[in-house]
């Protein structure tokens, strides 16, 4: 760009003596050239600007597990499996929600009365609502502004709007009835209720939008949980007491079929695109029936830990998360073979799962150097310096040579550091890898140049200068044998 501005202003110049020419013609030819010439400078400069790490939030999915007798609740990360956090909430939790956009999880406390909130960024309770008597089951509609939580001792619904973490209505149900699941229709214009006590053996349908209940429809005996096909036109109720499965057109509310299944269904979760459903037989000790959503037939039964009860389903369907209350642990199904791939030791008896999509807080890595410049074989400290937009990181900072690993440090508060003493003279670019945890996911700086120059030589004798340009003394008989050797 800036030889072709240059061609132009040779071919313009003005031919004539001095005086004769466009005085404004020619300078505005000067300023031309004046501005290739900003341009130009101002690429330079911009190109000169060395790269920086951006930092990221970064969407990961985790697996929320009540534990009844340890008040907790323990998070899974489901790509590594392992637990990553336990939240201590109320007594005896059963049941948890997570709202749609990861933020929060709901938990039903049974004996407390109340409900815990977690702020997934930090897993930590930050704020804890009371409710009815003896909460089980919770639903949190789409839209994410209204948590429905079934309050098994008082007979009645509690609704919670989540901004504000206050009951805004109770839905009365009926005495006796002892709601226990809940689910919402996908459009959330619908809650259904399974009413698990006395001989209602019924699912109250409410309407969300005037939380009065609409139809109570028929179903098994103890209907215990419930989910909703993505499409919302079907509702899979699991009767505990008559080992059937009961599915519910939901444009009619009147069951169109009942699958027989193992002993004591609990717990159903279905695949997010609506063909299968996975129910947990809490009494037929080890086992979970697979339905196939479009015949209404079970095509596989999975064993997994002892007296499986909740289940909750990845948004890619590939797993299947498990609780097993009298093992204590989470069997993890892969649902292309229904088989068990992993298993994951919990608290003492765990009860509820759901699983939600959670953004971490972004890092950003930093990393120095000092000394720098450095002699060959001086102790040269690396800092590392991490910042999140979710609390203070923790975890590990391992350096780096290039792609040489230096070594890994502990972060604590917000640095890590790395003594190093052996690199060899030249220049070394450095760079610190961030682990990321819980809260924080993982960043990698950028490199910065540490320089080691060589080690001076000092020996007795006649100074010389070798042929890097370093000084050093050597010995008359050295002296004489470098004068040969260069001669």
């Amino acid at each position: 760009m800036l030889a072709r501005w240059m061609r132009t202003t040779r071919e313009n110049r003005c031919p004539e003596p001095p005086g004769r020419c466009d005085k404004r013609g020619w300078w505005a030819l000067v300023r031309i050239v004046a501005a290739a010439l900003a341009v130009a400078v101002g690429l330079a400069s911009l190109m000169a600007v060395p790269a920086t790490a951006a930092a990221k939030a970064q969407v990961v999915e985790r697996a929320y597990v009540t534990n009844i007798v340890t008040g907790s609740v323990s998070v899974i990360d489901t790509a590594t499996n392992m637990v990553i956090a336990t939240v201590p909430v109320g007594t005896e939790p059963i049941a948890v929600a997570v709202t749609p956009n990861g933020a929060r999880a709901y938990v039903a406390n049974n004996v407390s009365n109340n409900v815990s909130v977690i702020d997934t960024g930090t897993n930590t309770v930050i704020a804890t609502i009371p409710v009815g008597g003896g909460p089980f089951g919770v639903a949190i509609t789409p839209n994410g502004t209204r948590a429905y939580v079934t309050n098994s001792g008082s007979n009645d619904v509690s609704v919670i709007d989540t901004a504000t973490n206050m009951v805004i209505a109770t839905i009365p149900l009926g005495a006796g009835t002892q709601p226990i699941g809940v689910a919402i229709t996908p459009n959330g214009t619908r809650a259904y209720v399974t009413d698990f006590g006395g001989a209602s053996n019924s699912v109250s349908v409410i309407d969300t939008t005037t939380n009065t209940v609409i139809a109570t429809v028929p179903v098994g005996s103890q209907p215990f949980g419930v989910a909703i096909t993505p499409n919302g036109t079907r509702a899979y109720v699991t009767n505990e007491n008559s080992t059937t499965v009961s599915v519910i057109d939901t444009a009619t509310n009147i069951v169109i079929a009942t699958i027989t299944v193992g002993n004591s269904p609990a717990g159903v979760a279905i695949t997010p695109d609506g063909t299968r459903a996975y129910v947990a037989n809490l009494n037929s000790n080890t086992t979970v029936s697979v339905i196939d959503t479009t015949t209404n037939m079970v095509i596989a039964t999975v064993t997994v830990g002892t007296n499986p009860i909740g289940v909750a389903i990845t948004s890619d369907g590939t797993r299947a998360y498990v609780t097993n209350v009298n093992s204590n642990n989470v069997s993890v199904i892969d649902t292309a073979t229904n088989t068990v791939i992993d298993t994951i030791p919990m608290g003492t008896r765990p009860y509820g799962v759901a699983i939600g999509r959670v953004v971490m807080g972004a890092s950003t890595t930093t990393v120095t150097a000092s000394p720098n410049p450095a002699r060959a074989g001086q102790a040269v400290t690396l800092t590392a310096h991490i910042t999140c937009t979710m609390g203070t990181p923790t975890g590990t900072v391992e350096f780096f040579d290039g792609t040489t690993s230096l070594g890994t440090a502990t972060v604590s508060g917000g640095t890590a550091t790395l003594t190093v003493r052996n690199l060899a003279p030249g220049d070394h670019q450095i760079t610190a890898t961030y682990s990321g945890d819980a809260n924080c996911s993982g960043s990698t700086s950028p490199p910065i140049t540490l320089t080691i120059k060589p080690r001076p030589r000092h020996h007795p004798g006649t100074h010389v200068e070798d042929h890097t340009g370093n000084s050093s003394h050597t010995s008359h008989t050295s002296h004489t044998a470098i004068s040969v050797k260069l001669s």
